[in-house]
This record gives structure tokens, sequence and C-alpha cells, in this order.
């Protein structure tokens, strides 16, 4: 009687979560390469990316391609994801279901840059010399000197001395002519830019009141300062902006829903803009941040100034960035405004457009 041999195939060994994502990154190092500048490595790059995702486990459980997606963003920023310079963070992002489906809810990622990364870029850009931002409390010794001769003392007490309460923040941004921008907002009118945030009673300005507050000012004065459209981008990112309103200490829903069609590849979860966001470095938005707290206001607020920005708008960049930041309160915006800004978007593409 024959014998007959039986053979069998050792199923391929399944690579852990870490493994595959470290196997796609390195597959990633052309497009990184693209977008970092000069001074960042890819392999740098790849290392503090790959420490940040396994020093923080949910990362690995998030929807992959918004993962990915992200640290493209920090690459093309040319931001390192190490929680200092800007940080990789979770949100919960609504999944509105079609012909009768229910909703689902997703774990997607955001890039986030942090007050350390936006201020390298400010420095880098050679268009401004140094920028610092500061929260004064009950203890401190603050002077504020308006007229000719502005001028900011501001002087804490000794270490180890208890420095009260916080009761305002400035910052200080020194052009390459030696001339001194400054920006100072106290406790209600930092209070107020919390009032209009959906998420102002937990999360960041919660936990990390000092670090939003300094935010917030930076952003106040980054509007009066002379900046390149790769620098603006990165302090007036739509999904910045919205990652710093929405923020949360947990993980939360997002408020704008997003199609099935999103996780089939037709858009881009990462950029629309329906971000939470769980980080110390949090800003708030800047459509909200000098508008009140009327929502109805802030909202005409925002869109003045959106039309004022299309309307100097010189490149492409400048009106995508205000496409992008429309994206992320177009639900909440009255339709004629919305329709208002349309229109100036589409003028100004056919302005830019004959231009090249």
């Amino acid at each position: 009687m024959a014998t007959q041999l039986v053979t069998t195939e050792e199923a391929p060994r399944q690579l852990a979560p870490a493994d595959r994502v470290r196997n796609d990154l390195g597959k990633m190092a052309d497009q990184l390469k693209m977008a970092l500048p000069s001074h960042v490595s890819v392999d740098k790059f790849q290392r503090v990316t790959m420490t940040a995702i396994q020093t923080d486990p949910d990362l690995l459980n998030a929807d992959r391609r918004s993962l990915f997606a992200a640290i493209t963003r920090a690459a093309q920023d040319g931001l390192l994801p190490d929680k200092r310079e800007g940080a990789l963070v979770i949100f919960t992002n609504k999944v509105k279901g079609q012909n009768g489906e229910r909703d689902q809810y997703i774990k997607a990622v955001q890039w986030m840059p942090m007050v350390a990364g936006i201020l390298k870029k400010v420095r880098q850009s050679g268009e401004i010399a140094g920028i610092s931002a500061h929260v004064v409390y009950e203890a401190d010794d603050f002077v504020h000197r308006l007229g000719d001769d502005e001028s900011i003392e501001h002087n804490p007490p000794a270490l180890g001395t208890a420095r009260g309460k916080p009761i305002g923040a400035y910052a200080v941004a020194t052009l390459k002519d030696g001339f001194k921008i400054r920006e100072v907002m106290d406790y209600g009118q930092i209070e107020r830019v919390r009032a209009v945030s959906k998420t102002g009673q937990y999360g960041p300005w919660k936990d990390w009141w000092d670090e939003m507050a300094r935010k917030t000012v930076i952003r106040r004065l980054s509007k009066r300062l002379p900046m390149s459209t790769d620098v603006e981008a990165v302090i007036n990112d739509p999904a910045t902006e919205a990652a710093f309103a929405e923020g949360s200490a947990a993980v939360m829903a997002a408020p704008q829903p997003l199609t099935s069609a999103a996780l089939l590849g037709h858009a881009d979860p990462a950029n629309d803009g329906t971000l939470a966001a769980d980080n110390p470095a949090a800003t708030e938005g800047r459509p909200d941040d000098e508008y009140g707290e009327d929502t109805g206001d802030a909202r005409r607020a925002l869109a003045d100034d959106l039309i004022a920005r299309l309307k100097r708008a010189e490149i492409l960049g400048d009106i995508t960035a205000a496409e992008r930041e429309l994206a992320a309160h177009r639900d909440a915006m009255p339709a004629e405004l919305v329709e208002l800004i349309d229109a100036e978007i589409a003028t100004a593409k056919a302005r830019v457009g004959r231009k090249a």
C-alpha cells in the first residue's frame, strides 16, 4: 500500500500592530522625505513617530488611515510628534449611517502642533527674531504701560512662593529690526474665549488652563505679525483650530458627522475639521477667540475674516487654508454666510489662476 505524505504549510506569522505600523511607516520614506524640511531627517522623524505610537497604545487601535494622514501632516509642518513640538491625538468621529443604518463612531487620529512647535516655526521663518508668552498670576508684579513707549514689566515672586490664581496672559514678539509687538489679555478676555468653546468646561481648558491661555494670546498676537504662508498655515490651520476648540482629556465625540464614504477613501477624516484633542498644548480656535460670547456675532465675524483673507489671497495655499477653516464651521454657520464665502472662494481661485 502506498503511503501518502501529507504536508502542511506553516501559516505566516501575523505581525503585531506596532510592527505593521513600523513597516507601513518605512514604506512612506520617500513621501516623508519630500514633505520634511532639510534639517529633519526621515530616520529621525520615523524614530520619534514610532516612539510616540508605542508610548500611546490607543494610537495602534485607531483608524489607520487617519493615523498616517496625521503623520504626513506633521511632516509637512516640519515638526516632530514628540509631545513637545506636536502630538498625535485621538478623537472620536461620528460616521453617519446611510440607508437606514445606525450612525457609527470610530477612533481617529489628528496631528496637533503645540506651543513649542509653533514658536519653532516662527523663529525658523526668519521674519521674527523671537516670541514668548507667559501667564500672569495674582502674586506677580505686572505692569503694562501703553502710549508712545509701550512696555511690559513682569516679575514673578521668588521660587517656591505661591503665585495665586491666574489673572491674565501676554505674548511679545521681536521683529528682525528689533521692534516689539505685544498682546495682553486679562482673565476675563481669556475666559470669553473659553466660553465659546463647546468643551470649555472640561478637557484642556479645565486641566491645562495655563497652556490654553498662552496659546490663545499667541494666536491673537499672530494676526499682527509678518509671517510666511507656511508658518501662518501652522498657526491658523483649521484642523488645529478645531482640535484646540474641541479639546478633551478623554476621547470624545466630534461635532460634525462624516458620511460612510469617508471610510471608503472618498474623504479624509483627518482634514475635515471635526476634531477633538487630548493634549495640554491645546489652544482656542481662531474663529471664536476675539468675537465675544454671542455665537451669531462670532459666526458673522468669522465670515468677515474669511472673506477678507480670500480677497487678499495671492497663492492657492491661502485659499485652501480658508476652505479648510470654512469646512470646520460650515454646519454651524448660517447658509447665507456660507454662500458668500463660497462665492469669494470661487472668485479668489479664478484670480489666482489667472496670475499663474
